[in-house]
């Protein structure tokens, strides 16, 4: 019974909600939940239920087998249901846009496409809020989310750096442009070279996943493909580091004399 109730907590610190009481306890007391895993298959009125109310609270739903779920339990006492709660809120665009303002600086926004793995998130967080910039943005789909993981290995940068989370990437970088920001994405074939690139003014700088890059629809609203020149055998940096060298060249062209 203590060994249960000690893996419940830690299940707990990790962001990790499992059982159907549990994330439905979760849902109605309005805590920020990144995803909800359900059983695929299952026919339980009561999975049916969390379903439900969950897309009503706008939180991603996932059918997962069981071995997934399995594999991602620390209770193994999931009964078909397991929620990733969110360590912090999420903010607008807006509010990251007007926090560049209220610096009186051209804003220095990071665009994660599809980062998948926590720890890249964290790493790429952590860089970003050192580097200055005012704030990062996940896609709500196929992205890690700002889970336990994440925040350890921001380093607690998650505290000090906002993140938004929206439905359509492609669609806000088109919003984004409209409001005189230029948009930098990272490609190995990019035709802007890494130090050609301007990012003095107001810029957004995407990355993207490491085994795919950035999505096609992503990268056709980019106005330059910034390449990071590779002098050894390596054909590319990961993720978090490919944000950090294009961070502080923006903090370099940025820095005042």
């Amino acid at each position: 019974m203590e060994e249960r109730r000690k893996q419940d907590l830690t299940a707990e610190a990790d962001g990790i909600i499992e059982g159907r009481n549990a994330v439905i306890e979760a849902l109605r007391a309005g805590e920020t939940i990144d995803k909800i895993y359900l059983q695929k298959g299952e026919t339980d009125k009561t999975l049916g239920h969390i379903a439900s109310k969950a897309r009503a609270a706008g939180v991603v739903v996932v059918e997962a087998d069981r071995r997934k779920l399995d594999a991602m339990s620390r209770t193994h006492a999931h009964q078909g249901v397991i929620a990733l709660a969110a360590v912090r809120q999420y903010v607008s665009v807006d509010a990251l846009l007007d926090r560049a303002a209220a610096k009186g600086e051209p804003p220095l926004l990071v665009i994660c496409d599809e980062i998948s793995d926590p720890h890249n998130l964290g790493a790429i967080l952590r860089t970003a809020e050192c580097a200055g910039a005012h704030g990062l943005i996940i896609p709500k789909r196929r992205s890690a989310g700002l889970t336990a993981i994440v925040e350890k290995t921001s380093a607690g940068a998650v505290s000090y750096l906002p993140v938004a989370r929206v439905p359509n990437l492609p669609a806000l970088l088109k919003e984004l442009k409209q409001e005189g920001l230029w948009v930098f994405g990272t490609a190995a074939d990019g035709d802007t070279l890494l130090y050609d690139a301007d990012l003095k003014g107001p810029a957004v700088i995407v990355i993207g996943s490491e085994g795919d890059g950035m999505g096609r629809l992503v990268s056709e609203t980019c106005d330059f493909k910034v390449s990071i020149p590779m002098k050894g055998r390596m054909s590319s940096l990961n993720a978090s580091a490919a944000a950090a060298v294009l961070l502080y060249e923006a903090v370099r062209q940025r820095r005042r004399e």
